[in-house]
């Protein structure tokens, strides 16, 4: 019932002393009060570092703790925003909303757990209870925080999934939009070669992609109406580097170098993605470490590459 009262209250003044927020301000306030609060509570319940020994008092600091919480998450939301430059933006896709996430939980749970305990330290240290600035205290604080950061991170992924489903849907379309930019013929001609006597000349724009087979590299392009692969002794990295030239011909994995003009769809769901190309239909895959780097790419070449 406190909890509820408590909660009841935040919101009252949410909508009274903070009218000139925005939704998406409100609704992060919103989002913090309702996490902050769940953590709270679960150190009135559990108990840690010794919190059994203010006794009634305990509740009188909750309000206080709830308060510190939130504005301790603020302290943390400009940590990630101006010093590790992660500002908060939807537009960049599914995949830099969880890295974001990711990164605000590992700065925010040390910090709450250390305004906490330099918080209860006075109280604590008047009820003759264990000091919650020791080593074990924090270690305490921070895997209670930890675990509860865990379970509330569950709830708000369930709470916005259809949201998040709708953006990375939103995002796809946009990014096989933004391929009709790609889709220009390429004159250059260029030859690829490896350690031995074989080469492959062919069209830029034929180019379909390179996988790295053991030694070998499968060089597959499109030539006279129909696919082909050629082998040559040689290296992915050797492949990148005689390509370097061209924007659109990327590392989308460790295996594989792809022709983004010759990509037909791009499949993307919860945070992977593949490239299904052109004329082969092979599905590319794209490695997590390479996900955000295609995506800005493809949102950033413009058809004055192709001119």
């Amino acid at each position: 019932m406190k909890f509820f009262t408590l909660r009841s209250s935040f919101f009252i003044f949410l909508h009274t002393f903070a009218p000139d927020m925005n939704g998406k301000q409100k609704e992060t306030l919103r989002v913090r009060i309702i996490s902050v609060g769940i953590t709270c509570l679960a150190f009135v319940v559990f108990k840690p570092i010794g919190l059994d020994a203010l006794g009634l008092m305990l509740y009188l600091h909750f309000l206080a703790i709830w308060v510190l919480g939130v504005g301790v998450c603020y302290v943390t939301e400009g940590i990630v925003t101006h010093l590790l430059g992660l500002p908060t933006s939807l537009d960049r896709g599914v995949e830099y909303i969880i890295r974001r996430n990711l990164w605000f939980q590992l700065i925010n749970t040390p910090l709450e757990a250390l305004f906490i305990c330099a918080y209860l330290h006075f109280p604590m240290s008047s009820a003759g209870g264990t000091d919650p600035l020791s080593w074990r205290g924090i270690l305490q604080a921070i895997l209670l925080l930890a675990f509860c950061s865990f379970i509330v991170g569950l709830y708000w992924r369930y709470k916005f999934r259809s949201r998040y489903l709708a953006i990375e849907l939103e995002e796809t379309r946009e990014l096989n939009s933004q391929l009709q930019l790609l889709q220009k013929e390429q004159p250059d001609v260029i030859t690829l070669s490896g350690s031995t006597n074989e080469k492959v000349t062919l069209s830029v724009s034929h180019l379909l992609y390179i996988e790295a087979v053991g030694n070998y590299v499968k060089v597959v392009h499109w030539l006279e109406g129909q696919v082909r692969s050629d082998m040559l002794r040689a290296t992915s990295k050797q492949m990148e580097e005689a390509l370097h030239d061209y924007p659109m011909i990327v590392r989308s994995h460790r295996a594989f170098i792809v022709n983004l003009g010759q990509v037909e769809l791009i499949v993307s769901k919860s945070g992977s993605m593949q490239l299904v190309m052109k004329h082969s239909h092979d599905a590319i895959p794209v490695s997590r470490s390479k996900v955000v780097a295609i995506k800005e790419i493809i949102k950033g070449i413009k058809s004055t590459f192709f001119s």
